[in-house]
């Protein structure tokens, strides 16, 4: 009898490390497409290290009701049809249950139509932010699937022009990249600016990766103007920064929120930067900000956290993760119904990190409501995927972004109704 209960103790044993086996094994493979590479390729460096940090906090946690989240990461190479490829292959064959990307709108809206909404597959990106994906979601295109950790451009725009106006800027000429959100971000930004008395002497597209901006930036002078409106990125918009500085004009520029980047600064020169005003998309901090701010450098190997893109995308891994902890499953229509749940106004505060995720899974085990409060602050997501919150209103200072003010969302919100 004894050995009989010697051998069942050894097999319970052994049953039990292959238990642990198997979850050890069990993984949730989650798909990132990411512009690592092209013009937004800082950005999407940023972002995809952004995630990876957040799924190894929920992981050390315990991962995601018993396995391990992994994130499959793709290059987009900051093309949509590259991107478009990627996204098929991490749906169709992969069978991902979510997506987080892309960076840039011109990325994100070609999987979000062409991938992600036709499959009902949760897409999240955390730097796209054009007033297109916003309609999309009006207009039934999206089946609700779509979110976002970023504020839409309708509303950047008037923060933007509201700051320009108050920074001295009465004559603007516009250089602009010719993308959805390039084209949307200046017309948010010119009814508002001219509405609030400024005048726009010239408004000029270009083509991204151009080896010359020269032509752009002869057509762009015209008028005179007393400053430059860049909306670009840091590849080609230190380009075209460096041409227009060349070519003799003024040296005063409003730049959008991607141009907040230390490469940018550094490939133009701080001398020529020292009335360099711009906007992005702000923050409320929170113990989840505190955190972030003080591991993300040594986690990411080096890249700045003040970095664009790199709060919100911790956020989206953050959010893309607890929400799969709640549905219970990879089932993508539950994940879906969650994502709501991740933010529930209602629920026990969470923020990043280890101890606090295992905090989440525990209360999620107890079916009681969380309230995720991220990097990026406290945010809700409307019916179409979007996020309200305030905006940072920056200048170059001595080589450095330094913030010097902000817009709260009501703020904005009023003074839209007023230019519209």
């Amino acid at each position: 009898m004894k050995t009989s209960m010697l051998k069942l103790t050894a097999a319970l044993l052994l049953a039990g490390v292959a238990g642990l086996a198997h979850a050890a094994d069990c993984k949730v493979t989650v798909g990132v497409v990411m512009e690592l590479t092209g013009p937004a390729g800082e950005y999407g460096q940023a972002g995809a290290k952004s995630v990876e940090m957040a799924f190894r906090d929920i992981n050390d946690a315990g991962g995601v009701n018993g396995c391990e989240l992994v994130a499959d990461t793709r290059d987009s190479q900051s093309t949509s049809n590259v991107a478009v490829d990627a996204a098929t292959q991490l749906v169709q064959v992969k069978k991902v249950p979510a997506v987080i990307g892309g960076i840039m709108s011109s990325v994100t809206i070609p999987i979000l139509t062409s991938v992600t909404a036709p499959a009902k597959i949760v897409q999240v990106s955390p730097a796209a932010s054009s007033p297109t994906l916003t309609q999309l979601g009006r207009d039934g295109k999206t089946n609700g699937i779509f979110f976002r950790t970023i504020t839409s451009d309708a509303l950047q725009g008037v923060a933007a022009a509201k700051y320009a106006i108050d920074s001295g800027f009465k004559k603007l000429a516009i250089i602009h990249v010719n993308n959805d959100f390039g084209v949307n971000m200046t017309a948010e930004f010119t009814r508002a600016y001219k509405a609030l008395g400024g005048t726009i002497v010239s408004d000029t597209p270009y083509n991204e990766k151009q080896s010359s901006y020269a032509s752009e930036v002869t057509a762009a002078m015209a008028g005179e103007p007393d400053g430059l409106y860049l909306v670009s990125t840091p590849v080609d918009g230190a380009t075209i920064a460096r041409t227009w500085i060349s070519q003799g004009g003024v040296q005063k520029f409003l730049l959008n929120d991607g141009m907040n980047s230390p490469d940018f600064i550094d490939s133009v020169g701080a001398d020529y930067l020292a009335e360099a005003y711009g906007t992005s998309s702000g923050t409320n901090p929170t113990k989840s900000t505190e955190y972030f701010m003080q591991n993300y450098k040594e986690f990411s190997g080096g890249i700045e956290p003040t970095n664009p893109a790199a709060d919100r995308s911790y956020d989206a891994g953050a959010i893309v993760g607890l929400a799969i902890a709640i549905a219970g499953s990879s089932d993508p229509a539950k994940i879906r119904e969650a994502m709501y749940k991740v933010v529930d106004p209602n629920g026990e505060p969470i923020y990043a990190g280890k101890e606090e995720f295992a905090k989440a899974m525990a209360l999620i085990k107890d079916g009681k409501p969380i309230r995720y409060e991220g990097v990026i602050g406290p945010v809700s997501f409307d019916d179409y995927g979007d996020i309200t919150g305030p905006f940072r209103l920056w200048k170059v200072v001595d080589g450095k972004v330094e913030t010097m003010g902000e817009m709260s969302m009501d703020d904005v919100s009023k003074l839209k109704q007023q230019v519209q």
